[in-house]
């Protein structure tokens, strides 16, 4: 026990880490990233979806050709377990905090509240910890903890 609370390179939160509002808030997690020279803003971190997805309106802003897509036998289904049209995949290179991400997204054609989101496999690669409570991720980078606040804050190095 006494170990595991004197580990180094561990990730937590802590009451300090609360948004100016403090605990009393419901908000989804969206964060701001930097693709293609532009910066996305209404990127949702949803650690319940099994896959990363780029809502094909956001490509069509960020002026990326559809021969970049990739087709692929992926069935998409959302949070009503409505099947959704899935256009195919595509790879998109993301910059969070001072981090390139290498994303494999699946391109769907419908309206959606975030530009895009960010589910497990981003979560699981990148080795990040979503906190929706602390409106915060948090992942390690070359032996440093990176905070990336939600989108209406600084990032913090």
């Amino acid at each position: 026990m006494a170990e595991r609370f004197f580990a180094i390179n561990q990730i937590s939160f802590s009451k300090n880490d609360f948004p100016l509002e403090g605990d009393a808030h419901n908000k989804a997690l969206h964060l701001t990233v930097k693709c293609k020279g532009y910066y996305v803003k209404r990127v949702m971190v949803d650690g319940g979806s099994e896959v990363d997805i780029c809502p094909f309106s956001t490509l069509q802003r960020m002026e990326i050709g559809t021969e970049r897509i990739r087709p692929n036998n992926v069935c998409v289904r959302a949070f009503n377990v409505i099947k959704r049209d899935n256009i195919g995949e595509i790879d998109l290179i993301l910059t969070i905090g001072p981090v390139d991400f290498e994303v494999t997204f699946q391109v769907l054609d419908m309206d959606t509240s975030y530009n895009l989101l960010l589910g497990r496999p981003w979560i699981h690669a990148a080795g990040a910890v979503p906190s929706t409570l602390h409106q915060m991720v948090k992942f390690e980078y070359e032996d440093q903890e990176i905070v990336v606040h939600r989108e209406d804050e600084q990032s913090i190095y």
